[in-house]
C-alpha cells in the first residue's frame, strides 16, 4: 500500500519546527531568497502519479527502461549545482526545482536521499557578509570613508565556511520541503564514520528508520572536521572506498542502503567520449565497465573536490555493488527543471551505466553506419541501385511464405491483450498490420516502378550556368543524407520506404512497432539481402534497442529527416520531440469531399462509397461530406444516406445539417475529427464558396474533392483549395504515391516547404552546387579587375524518362 502525500502522525512535529525554520531558514542572510521559497509550489508542473513499486535490491538494471521501477533512490547534487556562478551563495532557483522533483518522487512511494554540497558555498556568502560589515563600522570610525573602497576580502578557509553554511543550508532545505509536507533531517559523515564498524550500523540504522518515517535523509560529509583522504585507498574491493568527496560519499551511501538508483548531477550532460568541448567529443549513452581505456578525462568542474573521473569511479564501484547509475547536467536551465524525472522515468538523459552490453550496435552506432553506407550507396551508379532495387521486389515473393509466417505470428500476438496495457490491437490496425500475397505482389511491382525511376536521379543536373570564361556552375540533386522512418502497424511500409532510399541514396533508420516485429525483422534481412550484391548492407538498419521514439528524435547530430507513419497521434508526438530535425509529414488526414448542386446522380454514390468505405483506416480516407443545401430533401441525398447505412457508416450531423432535420444522427463534437473508421460527418452549405471557407479552416490540408459537373465550379475550386492534393470528380484515395505513377511514398506532407503531397523519390532528394574553374579569385571581378560577370545559362542534360 502506498504512503500518503502527508504523514498524520508528523504534524505536531512539524508545527513545532516551523517557528525555527522561520527564524533559521529566513534569517538575515536568507530574507532576500524568501520569495523565491514561497512560490516553489507553484512552478510544479509535474502531475503527481502513483505506481505501484516493488524491487528486491540484487542487480542492477539492465536498460533504462527499467529505472522506473527503482524503490530506492540517492541524489547526489555536486556543488556546481548547488552554487551561484560566483561560488558564493546558492543557486536558489535550481536548487528549488530540485527539490519538487525529489518530492513528486518521494509522493509516489519511493525512498529518496539526498547527497548534497552547497555548505562551503553557503558559509562562504555568510562569512564574506559578515567581514564586510565588520570591516566597514570598523574602517568608518578609523579610516573615513574614502578608505572604504580599498577593503579586500580575506581567503576564506573551507572549513570555517563550512561550519558557518551548514545550519543555514539544512534550514533552506526544511523550508523548501516544507512545501509539500515532507520532512527533512540531516547527516554529517566522515570517512571513519564508514570505517568504523558500529558507527557504520548505526548510520545504517538511522537512514532506515528516517526512510521508513517517510523523512527525506539530507546526506554531507562534515567539511568542518574532514580529515584529508588517505591516499591509494580508493576502490580496492566493493567494502572499501575513501569517502573524500560526495562522489564517493554517494556511491558508498548507495550500496550500504541497498539502493536501486544513483543519480549524479554535475554541470556537464554526462561522460564524453573526450573532454567535454574539445573537436570530435561525443556523450555516451551507455557505459560499461572495462570501457575506462576509451575515455580522455579533463580537468575537474569549477567548484568541487572531484572531476568526472572521481564520478566514473564512484559510479563503477556503486554498479558493482547493484545500484544502477546515471550521471547527468543539473545545471542546465531547460533540462534541471525535470532531469531527475526524466531518468527515473527512463529518458534518455546523460550516461547510463550498465553491465549489460547489448547484443547488437547502439542506435548511435546503427546512425553511423547508416551515414557511411548511404554515402556509399549513393557513389554506386543507377544500374546498381536499380538493380538492388528488383532483388528485393524478386525477394518479395520468392520468400512470400516466409514473410507470411512471420506476419500471422504478428497477428496472433496483436489480437491477444498486450502485456504492459491489458489492451488489445484496435480494428483499423489490425488491418494495416495485416499482410497477403495480393499486397506483396502489389509491393514488388510498386519497387519495380521505383527501380525505372531512379536511373538519373542522383546527380541529375538542374541548372547549368557559365560565370565567366573557363568557370562553370552546376546545380545537381544529391541525397539529403540519413533518414528516420518511424511507422506503426505497417510492415508493408518497410520495403517500400527502403526501395525509395536506395534509389535516391540515402541511409535510412528505420524504427516499427512493436506489433509488427516478426514481420519487420524479415523484411529488413531481405532488404539487406539485396543491398549485398552491392557491398552497401549496412545503409538501412533496423532500431530493435528499446529506444523512445522521444530519445530517437534528440539525435540531431545523426538524422536528417524524420518521416512519421501513423496516426496522428503519433506525428503530432513526433512533431513536439523533434530537436532540431525537420518532420516532414502530417499530423491529420480530415480529407473533405463537396457535392455541389450539379453533381451527377450517378457519380456521387461510387465517390463517396470508394473515399469512405474502400479503407476507412487510411489517412487519404473521407472524413466530412459537404452537401449544397439545395439538394437536401432529393433523390441524390436519399441515394447517398441509403449508401451509407448499407455500408454501415455511423452519421455524425454538422451543425448546420442538424438543424434540417427533425430526428437527426449525433451532432459531431468537432468538425476537425479524423475517424479512421466507418464515421462520417455531413454538413451543409450553401456554395462553393461556404465549401472552400468550410475546408480551410476544418481541414488538414491534406485531400479535398468537389463533384460537379460544372467546369467553372470545378476549376475554381481547384484552383482556390490550399491543399496538398485537390480532384475533381476523383475519389480521395488516389492521393497516393503508387497511384500517382511514383512507385512508392514515404508519406503523404501537408507542409509548404520542400515536398507536398505524396513525397516519392524527389521528395528524398536535395541539390548542391558544382563550381569548376582554373584559377579564379574573386578579386579579378571588381571594379578594376580582369574579368567581367558572364552569368549565362547553358543547356541542361535531357533527362531520361525511359
Amino acid at each position: 500500500m502506498l504512503r500518503q502525500v502527508c504523514c498524520s502522525g508528523f504534524q505536531p512535529f512539524r508545527q513545532r519546527l516551523l517557528p525555527w525554520l522561520q527564524s533559521t531558514a529566513l534569517s538575515r542572510s536568507h530574507r532576500v531568497q524568501s520569495s523565491a521559497i514561497r512560490h516553489v509550489r507553484s512552478w510544479s508542473n509535474i502531475p503527481f502519479i502513483t505506481v505501484p513499486l516493488s524491487r528486491t535490491h540484487g542487480k542492477s538494471f539492465a536498460h533504462r527502461s527499467e529505472l522506473k521501477h527503482a524503490k530506492r533512490i540517492v541524489v547526489k547534487l555536486g556543488s556546481a549545482v548547488v552554487t551561484r556562478g560566483d561560488e558564493c551563495g546558492l543557486a536558489l532557483g535550481r536548487l528549488a526545482s530540485i527539490v519538487e522533483q525529489v518530492s513528486v518522487l518521494q509522493n509516489q512511494g519511493r525512498e529518496m536521499m539526498l547527497v548534497t554540497s552547497g555548505a562551503v558555498a553557503f558559509g562562504k556568502q555568510r562569512l564574506r557578509h559578515e567581514i564586510l560589515l565588520s570591516q566597514s563600522v570598523r574602517q568608518a570610525l578609523h579610516s573615513g570613508q574614502n578608505q572604504l573602497k580599498e577593503m579586500a576580502i580575506p581567503v576564506l578557509e573551507a572549513r570555517a565556511c563550512a561550519a558557518a553554511g551548514q545550519s543555514g543550508l539544512m534550514a533552506l532545505y526544511e523550508a523548501m520541503f516544507t512545501q509539500y509536507s515532507i520532512c527533512a533531517a540531516q547527516i554529517l559523515v566522515t570517512n571513519l564514520d564508514f570505517h568504523d564498524e558500529q558507527k557504520r550500523r548505526n548510520l545504517n540504522g538511522t537512514l532506515h528508520e528516517l526512510l521508513r518515517m517517510n523523512i527525506v535523509p539530507i546526506v554531507n560529509t562534515n567539511d568542518a572536521v574532514v580529515p584529508p583522504a588517505e591516499p591509494n585507498s580508493d576502490l580496492q574491493g566493493v567494502n572499501v572506498i575513501s569517502v573524500k568527496d560526495n562522489d564517493s560519499l554517494a556511491a558508498r551511501l548507495a550500496v550500504e542502503m541497498k539502493t536501486d538508483l544513483l543519480i549524479v548531477l554535475s554541470d556537464v550532460e554526462g561522460l564524453f567520449d573526450s573532454p567535454p568541448g574539445s573537436d570530435d567529443a561525443k556523450l555516451i549513452d551507455i557505459f560499461y565497465p572495462g570501457d575506462q581505456q576509451s575515455v580522455t578525462f579533463g580537468t575537474k568542474s569549477r567548484v568541487g573536490m572531484g572531476g568526472m573521473e572521481a564520478k566514473v569511479k564512484a559510479a563503477l564501484w556503486a554498479l558493482q555493488g547493484g545500484t544502477s547509475v546515471v550521471i547527468a547536467n543539473g545545471t542546465h536551465p531547460k533540462v534541471s527543471g525535470h532531469v531527475i524525472t526524466d531518468i527515473v522515468e527512463g529518458k534518455k538523459v546523460g550516461t547510463f551505466f550498465s553491465e549489460v552490453k547489448p547484443a547488437g550496435p547502439t542506435v548511435e552506432q546503427q546512425g553511423e553506419m547508416a551515414r557511411s553506407g548511404g554515402r556509399m550507396l549513393a557513389t554506386l551508379e543507377p544500374e546498381q541501385r536499380a538493380e538492388i532495387i528488383h532483388h528485393l521486389a524478386d525477394l518479395l515473393t520468392d520468400q512470400r511464405e516466409e514473410i507470411l509466417l512471420a506476419n500471422k505470428k504478428d497477428l496472433e500476438e496483436a489480437e491477444g491483450k498486450d502485456q504492459v496495457t491489458g489492451r488489445r490491437l484496435a480494428a483499423p490496425l489490425l488491418k494495416r498490420l495485416s499482410l497477403s500475397t495480393s499486397k506483396l505482389n502489389s509491393l514488388a511491382i510498386g519497387l519495380r516502378q521505383i527501380a525505372a525511376s531512379s536511373q538519373d536521379s542522383v546527380g541529375r543536373v538542374l541548372r547549368r550556368t557559365r560565370i565567366a570564361k573557363n568557370l562553370e556552375l552546376e546545380q545537381v540533386t544529391v541525397p539529403i543524407g540519413v533518414l528516420l522512418v518511424i511507422f506503426e502497424s505497417r510492415p508493408d511500409c518497410l520495403p517500400q520506404v527502403a526501395a525509395l532510399a536506395i534509389a535516391s541514396g540515402n541511409g535510412l533508420l528505420l524504427k516499427g512497432g512493436k506489433e509488427a516485429t516478426h514481420s519487420n525483422r524479415i523484411l529488413h534481412l531481405l532488404a539487406q539481402e539485396a543491398l549485398s550484391i552491392h557491398g552497401v548492407k549496412e545503409a538501412i538498419q533496423l532500431v530493435n534497442t528499446r529506444e523512445e521514439v522521444e530519445d530517437l528524435c534528440r539525435l540531431d547530430k545523426m538524422i536528417d529527416l524524420i518521416i512519421p507513419r501513423g496516426s496522428s497521434q503519433l506525428v503530432r508526438d513526433i512533431q513536439k520531440a523533434a530537436k532540431g530535425i525537420p518532420v516532414m509529414g502530417h499530423s491529420e488526414g480530415i480529407c473533405h469531399m463537396y457535392v455541389d448542386s450539379e453533381a451527377s446522380v450517378d457519380k456521387v454514390t461510387r465517390l463517396v462509397r470508394d473515399s469512405k468505405c474502400e479503407y476507412p483506416a487510411a489517412c487519404n480516407a473521407l472524413e466530412t461530406l459537404l452537401i449544397h443545401r439545395d439538394l437536401l430533401r432529393t433523390p441524390l441525398f436519399d441515394q447517398i444516406i441509403d449508401m451509407l447505412r448499407v455500408e454501415q457508416v455511423k452519421i455524425h450531423a454538422g451543425p448546420k445539417f442538424a438543424s434540417y432535420l427533425t430526428f437527426s444522427p449525433s451532432e459531431v463534437k468537432s468538425l476537425r475529427t479524423e475517424y479512421g473508421d466507418l464515421e462520417l460527418c455531413i454538413e451543409v452549405v450553401d456554395s462553393v464558396q461556404e465549401a472552400i471557407d468550410h475546408i480551410h479552416k476544418y481541414g488538414s490540408s491534406h485531400t479535398d474533392v468537389i463533384v460537379t459537373e460544372n467546369e467553372k465550379t470545378a476549376e475554381f475550386f481547384l484552383q482556390h483549395v490550399d491543399s496538398a492534393c485537390v480532384f475533381w470528380n476523383a475519389s480521395t484515395r488516389f492521393s497516393d504515391g503508387y497511384r500517382f505513377g511514383l512507385g512508392a511514398e514515404v508519406g503523404i506532407s501537408t507542409s509548404r516547404i520542400h515536398a507536398r503531397g505524396p513525397v516519392g523519390l524527389e521528395g528524398l532528394l536535395t541539390t548542391k552546387w558544382l563550381l569548376r574553374g582554373q584559377d579564379h579569385v574573386v578579386s579579378d571581378f571588381s571594379e578594376h579587375g580582369s574579368l567581367k560577370y558572364l552569368h549565362e545559362n547553358l543547356p541542361v542534360p535531357q533527362r531520361n524518362t525511359n
